[in-house]
């Protein structure tokens, strides 16, 4: 942590030194990447840009931050963004509240305002000796303004604390990754400063390669069975949530511990709870009313 009174210029964080010493990005064993995802991370490690990433719910917008501290060695600090996240709380919160208990009972000195300074995620990434990832997950639950009021800390990776006047710079610029799961749109100057990249759903040979990292005893014939009924499943038409990556795994798990065969899966969907979760969604599969984009496979063919 660098803490000064003031930062010129040329004291702040080099955006083309320090980071030549990091490998490439490659995923992880249990975190399968895309050619394009593993570029766009290091071009963003590259130029310490944010990484922005969009894309539909359980394609492992999340997962990625954790891979990338995994693969990179470095650690993690997570800021999981609500609707009433304020963007100063990730820096830091003033405790008024205990000081001013503090102060009645008399039993502490409140002179000392540092004290009750907590740091938040982003205050602590900037203030970390080492370089760290930081996760700014879901970035736009929080209101419109909430992306435009980190455009300076995320520049000049640097911050005042207003109450005691001290200011900090980071002495290594952190590796931030952003999701969106684009329920709003995110302001043009505050993309201007983001690496973009949307995460397509795996196709079937990727998610084959997905399951196997969760389930490797799994046999060719069964999985192709699981395959087919999922992406028919995702294609059925009027349907209002598609089955994700994670939903899938834990469906072929309950198939592996009930010993169902890939017979069974060819004539019907067992546990199909773990893979439909919206009570009209399973009527419109029952009905049979659902018409797939998907061929190849029927309801319970």
């Amino acid at each position: 942590m660098m803490k000064e009174d003031s930062v010129s210029p040329s004291d702040r964080p080099d955006r083309a030194a320090g980071d030549v010493s990091l490998k490439h990005f490659s995923g992880t064993e249990s975190y399968l990447t895309s050619p394009e995802l593993r570029h766009a991370v290091d071009v963003a490690v590259a130029i310490q840009r944010p990484l922005l990433v969009r894309g539909e719910p359980g394609t492992g917008k999340t997962l990625l931050a954790h891979a990338i501290a995994q693969d990179l060695g470095l650690e993690l600090i997570t800021w999981n963004v609500k609707s009433t996240s304020k963007a100063a709380e990730g820096l830091y919160v003033y405790d008024t509240v205990r000081r001013l208990q503090d102060s009645r009972f008399g039993d502490h000195d409140v002179s000392d305002i540092r004290q009750y300074i907590t740091l938040g995620p982003l205050g602590r990434a900037l203030t970390s000796e080492r370089r760290v990832v930081l996760l700014i997950d879901e970035i736009d639950k929080a209101d419109l303004e909430f992306p435009n009021d980190l455009l300076h800390e995320l520049d000049m990776m640097e911050f005042t604390v207003a109450e005691t006047g001290d200011r900090y710079r980071a002495a290594r610029r952190p590796i931030v990754v952003i999701t969106s799961n684009a329920e709003k749109e995110l302001p043009d100057p505050f993309l201007r400063r983001c690496i973009f990249h949307y995460i397509s759903f795996p196709d079937a040979e990727l998610m084959a390669d997905i399951v196997r990292v969760h389930h490797p005893d799994i046999g060719r014939e069964l999985l192709d069975q699981c395959l087919a009924k999922f992406y028919w499943l995702r294609g059925v038409r009027g349907i209002r949530k598609r089955p994700s990556t994670s939903e899938l795994v834990d469906w072929i798990g309950a198939l592996l511990a009930e010993g169902i065969s890939a017979e069974d899966i060819g004539e019907r969907i067992p546990f199909l709870g773990a893979l439909i979760k919206k009570a009209q969604d399973t009527e419109l599969i029952a009905s049979g009313d659902g018409r797939s984009d998907r061929t190849g496979s029927t309801w319970g063919s």
